[in-house]
């Protein structure tokens, strides 16, 4: 009994918003566990933004230099550091992309929605059973726009609030683009299990030839 009341009343270690405190202002090791805790969650939302590893590490050290150098000053009453590197990765990605070729107008959809629910559930259970290089290619397809959102609301379940803080635009944004973008994300990876399966009936078939 003492060793669980004992465990209880462990002191938690120290939050994201404490380490970068310590980190600004020198701590070596703060930093070193902030990068470890955070860098999964930057590295991964700029690889599926863009498909390509060597820009995610890229943009995940750019991400982290930008916050050590304070030239994107972190401000804890607008949110959580984790929504605060996300945002400054997202800038480095968008940059990136943008350079590589020219803007997509944004195609918004205001509609009321009605079956979210049944097709949140439609993505979700593509994204438990097929395979990840499958919905990675999925998601990469997607206008970035919308590829954004999938990967943060449904990949790193991200709630709406934050995604819209990410993103810098209004919650009802983040809901019509995540309705569009699941959409066409089902429809491709509909698209893609057809195809696999048509493929296998192929391989059978020239199997018995």
């Amino acid at each position: 009994m003492t060793a669980a009341i004992n465990l209880v009343m462990k002191p938690s270690g120290p939050t994201d918003t404490e380490l970068v405190r310590r980190l600004l202002g020198g701590d070596k090791e703060a930093f070193a566990e902030l990068y470890r805790r955070r860098h999964g969650n930057v590295y991964r939302f700029a690889l599926y933004m863009t498909g390509r590893p060597e820009i995610a590490d890229d943009v995940a050290q750019e991400t982290f230099m930008a916050l050590i150098n304070n030239s994107a000053a972190y401000n804890e009453a607008k949110g959580a550091v984790n929504s605060f590197l996300l945002g400054i990765a997202r800038n480095q990605v968008l940059r990136r992309l943008r350079q590589e070729r020219p803007t997509v107008p944004v195609d918004e959809h205001h509609e009321e929605i009605d079956s979210v629910a049944a097709v949140r559930s439609h993505v979700s259970n593509f994204i438990r059973k097929e395979k990840i290089e499958a919905v990675r290619k999925a998601v990469l397809s997607l206008p970035e726009h919308y590829r954004e959102v999938v990967i943060l609301c449904e990949l790193q379940e991200m709630s709406y609030a934050e995604t819209a803080h990410i993103m810098n635009c209004a919650v009802g944004t983040v809901r019509s683009r995540l309705h569009r973008a699941r959409g066409i994300l089902a429809e491709k990876l509909e698209t893609a299990r057809d195809q696999n399966s048509m493929s296998d009936v192929v391989k059978s078939t020239r199997c018995f030839a």
